[in-house]
């Protein structure tokens, strides 16, 4: 937050002791709750902090689901002519989002600070920023991180300090690991698929997409190369289940011990914490070619029919939920990143992550972080590489048959934007 909105703050607030104030601006903000957690009563806190300090305004936040019900749910209303001015929607949604016209480049919002743009960690920018132009700005971000029971590893005869940092370990491990009951390894292959999917790739040596939106690499014999070895964690190492694993139920799975290493979102980091009741890691993702996450998470968008009025006040509430002070009360209460290095430099999160540093592993995945999968029609061709990768799962198709047609789908729907 710059200088001049710190001291518009104080103003306000000073006014605000004086005399009681009617809010003059109204805001409606879709927001998705996707991952476990109480996050609603932490945005609710933040958002009733704004507040307090800004009665000039309301806001209004609607829970909309995951971020595709989001998506649907807050371009519906504009459809309609709901009021909705802002939102936290997929970071991949952006070159969707320019194309229907939907949402309007923070850079052409009157007053923006573009220090302030340039304050965010590159690689959860990459996403958002596109030809030039800024159309999302970072907030409940993430990479994917693998979380392993110390406890487990114990009773194998492995080093709780020392989890898998290659493919090779992570299949000996899993053997050593998989027993009775329980299996070495579990990474979700239903909610989204098409994430942990590109983070096998990405290790693999191989990108899954261009960086403009308009090609994808489906085929490519390093990607199908990728959905044979994921196939083969289950059908030939034994290490996971066949068939296909549940996001939304997995970290249950991991918190009941039913498999000592799972990958998930670092969304779900503050709900293993309070719920385990065994000793837990957190590690980075291991590598084959290269080390490699893809971002994930959610970007504030201001949507394009607002008045200056609404974008102005959607500023405010974007920089101050993003303010380095919030960002790191956010991550601690979460498990999310703080979107920017100031986040890591207040007290609270220094603090915080000494005494737990897990906290710090989704930032220093960073350094080999790779852009979310996006491109043109994103939702469409992100389904057909999902469908790809559960046919392949569950036998119903080979790797490179699924893959092709996935490929072939992706070439029909991008072919009108090259």
């Amino acid at each position: 937050m710059n200088a001049f909105r710190k001291l518009g703050l104080a103003a306000v607030s000073a006014t605000a002791l004086a005399a009681p104030a009617t809010a003059e601006t109204e805001l409606t903000m879709y927001y998705p709750i996707a991952v476990g957690g109480a996050l609603t009563e932490v945005v609710d806190g933040i958002v009733a902090d704004f507040e307090a300090a800004n009665p000039d305004i309301k806001v209004n936040a609607i829970y909309s689901g995951n971020y595709d019900d989001t998506r649907v749910r807050a371009l519906s209303a504009l459809a309609s002519g709901e009021p909705a001015q802002l939102a936290v929607m997929f970071s991949i949604d952006a070159y969707d989002l320019i194309e229907q016209d939907f949402i309007v480049a923070f850079d052409d919002i009157e007053g923006v600070d573009a220090s302030w743009l340039d304050s965010f960690y590159p690689a959860l920018m990459a996403n958002g920023k596109i030809e030039g132009k800024t159309w999302g700005i970072p907030f409940q971000r993430s990479t994917i991180v693998a979380y392993y029971n110390k406890d487990m590893f114990k009773a194998a005869g492995l080093d709780p300090e020392a989890p898998p940092t290659t493919w090779d370990e992570m299949i000996s491990m899993g053997k050593a690991l998989t027993k009775d009951g329980s299996y070495g390894l579990m990474i979700p292959s239903t909610g989204y698929p098409y994430w942990m999917f590109q983070a096998l790739a990405i290790q693999n040596g191989k990108e899954v997409m261009s960086d403009d939106g308009l090609t994808t690499y489906f085929d490519d014999p390093a990607v199908v190369e990728t959905l044979e070895f994921w196939k083969s964690l289950s059908q030939e190492h034994g290490i996971m289940p066949t068939g296909t694993v549940e996001w939304g139920t997995l970290r249950q799975a991991f918190l009941e011990g039913q498999t000592a290493m799972m990958w998930h979102s670092t969304g779900n980091l503050t709900a293993v914490k309070n719920n385990a009741s065994f000793d837990f890691g957190v590690a980075e993702l291991p590598a084959n070619v290269r080390k490699g996450s893809p971002t994930g998470g959610g970007n504030f968008y201001v949507f394009k029919d607002t008045s200056p009025e609404e974008q102005d006040a959607a500023l405010k509430l974007i920089e101050f939920m993003t303010a380095p002070e919030q960002a790191a009360a956010w991550s601690i209460g979460t498990g999310y990143m703080g979107v920017s290095p100031a986040a890591y430099e207040t007290d609270a999160l220094k603090n915080y992550t000494q005494e737990f540093p897990p906290a710090l592993v989704a930032r220093n995945q960073l350094e080999n972080a790779v852009a979310e999968f996006s491109t043109f029609e994103t939702a469409r061709v992100r389904e057909g590489l999902n469908n790809a990768i559960q046919a392949a799962l569950t036998d119903a198709k080979s790797p490179a048959d699924a893959l092709a047609e996935a490929q072939a789908a992706a070439v029909r729907l991008l072919r009108d934007y090259q």
